[in-house]
C-alpha cells in the first residue's frame, strides 16, 4: 500500500513518516531553540561549512534552481544532512519535478526533519529543518498535482544534502 500523507499542519506534532512540526520553536534571531541534539556557534558553523554550504544551512538561504549537484542525479542511496551527517532521505523517494532542486515525496523518517512555518517572502511555506542539527533543508508543498504517493513535493537544497551510493548502485 502506498504511504498516505496527511495534510501538512502546524498545529500538531505526528509520528510515523509524518515530520515534527515545530513552528513555535523559532527564537526571535531565527534559530531552533531546544530542537537539535548537534549544536554549535555559528562561528564554529561558519569554519565547518563553505560560504554557499553556511548560507542554505544556517542562514536558509536557497541555492540557484537547476545548478545543484543532486538536482539531476539517479544514483540510489541514502541522502544525508551536510551539516551533521543524519540520514534525511532515500533516493527510492525521489522524483523529478523539473523545479530545479532534487525532489521527495517523503523523508526517510518522520522525526528526520521539522517543519516550521515560513512567511518570508510575504506568503506562506512550509520550511523544512534537519531535526538533528537545526539546519535549512529547502521547503515542502502540497497538492501540486505530481503521480506520486503523497501528493507532497520535498524540495530540498542539494547544498544542504551530501548522497551516500548504495552498495549496489
Amino acid at each position: 500500500m502506498a504511504p498516505q500523507a496527511a495534510p501538512l499542519r502546524h498545529d500538531l506534532v505526528a509520528s510515523g513518516h509524518q515530520p515534527r512540526r515545530a513552528a513555535a520553536a523559532m527564537s526571535l534571531a531565527g534559530s531552533l531553540v531546544g530542537m537539535a541534539n548537534v549544536q554549535h556557534s555559528e562561528d564554529e558553523w561558519r569554519t565547518r561549512l563553505t560560504p554557499e554550504e553556511f548560507h542554505v544551512l544556517r542562514q536558509a538561504g536557497t541555492e540557484a534552481p537547476f545548478t545543484g549537484e543532486y538536482t539531476d542525479t539517479k544514483t540510489r542511496g541514502v541522502y544525508h544532512c551536510r551539516a551533521c551527517g543524519a540520514e534525511l532521505f532515500s533516493s527510492d523517494a525521489k522524483f523529478e519535478s523539473h523545479c530545479g532542486w532534487p525532489s521527495f515525496y517523503q523523508p526517510k523518517e518522520g522525526d528526520a526533519v521539522i517543519l516550521l512555518e515560513d512567511r518570508s517572502l510575504g506568503g506562506v511555506r512550509t520550511e523544512v529543518r534537519c531535526a538533528n542539527c537545526g539546519s535549512h533543508l529547502g521547503h515542502v508543498f502540497e497538492g501540486e498535482g505530481y503521480d506520486i504517493p503523497t501528493d507532497q513535493r520535498w524540495c530540498i537544497n542539494s547544498v544542504s544534502l551530501t548522497l551516500e551510493p548504495a552498495e549496489n548502485a
